[in-house]
């Protein structure tokens, strides 16, 4: 393993440690899963605050697997570091043997390692080969899906996964270029997109090619998939009392977030009956109103947290909660709550404003 490449620091790890810490602190042995190790840095403060326990870390990519390795060499005897993307969550749990996890950290988007290694191209900003694979040894290359996909599937992946107005004229571009010459280069897709974008629109809004990267990454990579998989997983592995973070870095990261969240917080029982069916109430209690930004002053330290949204919830009992409610609140206050859950949420902690929604989040490269 050679030097580390890129910058890291771990993205409001304070919070972080904050809200998993009354699920890691209770008890002679918990056990956490760091579902995106990348380098660590979080992975590290979770085992130095919590001597008694054990971390499960996973990455997709070798490279960051490595370093994270040497980094928690002083707890080798306390961690299992294995190479799998985060849907694969399940099947690594049962392999090692452990049914039930008390944490749970998803920091999501691409690592420090990944967005300033130059070769790995990522980044917009520098001209490498069109790869864009978190993890090298499997997989297709983006190269592969600018110059193998028709106009209609590559303008569908920069309108739906980059949320890109100008999804069309950008494949269109696109097309016409590789039909005089492969493109191979991160620096030429950058100058392809630009130009496909109109004058005005350039002049706001970051980088033209923004949009256009993010959205062959969450492709190549499987990203939002794999999250629709790996979130309702992590929640099930989870022991009453467990807490599950996430780290969002655009909209479509925390829609998925919310919506996974959202749903185990509510009763599916009929709002209209007294008493909550045995099986129907919520099986999460949300730490939060909303999902949380970070302060001006982690932005100023570490200015890739800038688009961060937080979001975490707490794995409760239902049956506890029914029983607490037959015995304290009427019927009616019961139904009130069960068709309003998360406007009865109190939020614990809030080091900068809430966000209600993250329609206009921007891409962010942690």
């Amino acid at each position: 393993m050679g030097e580390l490449r890129g910058t890291h620091v771990p993205v409001l790890l304070g919070r972080c440690l904050e809200l998993l810490a009354p699920a890691l602190s209770r008890g002679d042995r918990t056990v956490h899963v760091d579902a995106t190790l990348g380098l660590a840095g979080h992975a590290e403060a979770v085992l130095a605050a919590h001597p008694q326990t054990t971390l499960i870390g996973l990455d997709r990519d070798p490279e960051a697997l490595a370093h994270a390795r040497a980094r928690l060499a002083p707890y080798a005897g306390r961690i299992h570091l294995v190479h799998a993307v985060y849907d694969e969550l399940p099947e690594v749990l049962d392999r090692l043997g452990f049914a039930r996890v008390d944490g749970v950290l998803f920091d999501l988007g691409v690592s420090s390692l990944q967005l300033d290694a130059p070769d790995r191209g990522f980044a917009y900003a520098q001209d490498a080969p069109l790869d864009m694979r978190m993890d090298q040894t499997t997989g297709v290359p983006a190269e592969e899906v600018v110059n193998g996909y028709s106009h209609g599937e590559l303008a569908r992946v920069l309108r739906v996964y980059g949320e890109e107005k100008f999804a069309g004229r950008i494949a269109s571009a696109i097309v016409r270029e590789r039909e005089r010459a492969r493109i191979t280069s991160s620096a030429r897709l950058a100058e392809l997109v630009r130009e496909a974008i109109p004058a005005p629109a350039r002049r706001t809004g970051g980088h033209p090619a923004k949009r256009t990267f993010q959205a062959l990454r969450i492709e190549v990579n499987r990203e939002l998939a794999a999250l629709e998989t790996a979130l309702p997983a992590a929640l099930d592995a989870l022991a009453p009392g467990g807490r599950l973070v996430v780290l969002s870095y655009h909209s479509l990261e925390d829609r998925i977030t919310k919506q996974s969240l959202g749903a185990r917080a509510r009763s599916t029982g009929p709002v209209d009956l007294p008493v909550e069916l045995p099986g129907t109430g919520p099986t999460l209690r949300l730490l939060s109103r909303g999902a949380e930004l970070p302060s001006e002053a982690e932005v100023a330290a570490n200015p890739r947290a800038a688009s961060v949204r937080l979001r975490a919830a707490e794995r409760i009992d239902p049956e506890r909660v029914e029983a607490t409610e037959g015995t304290s609140t009427t019927g009616r206050t019961r139904r009130a709550a069960r068709e309003r859950p998360r406007r009865g949420v109190r939020a614990l902690h809030q080091p900068g404003a809430a966000a209600p929604d993250s329609s206009t989040m921007d891409e962010h490269e942690e």
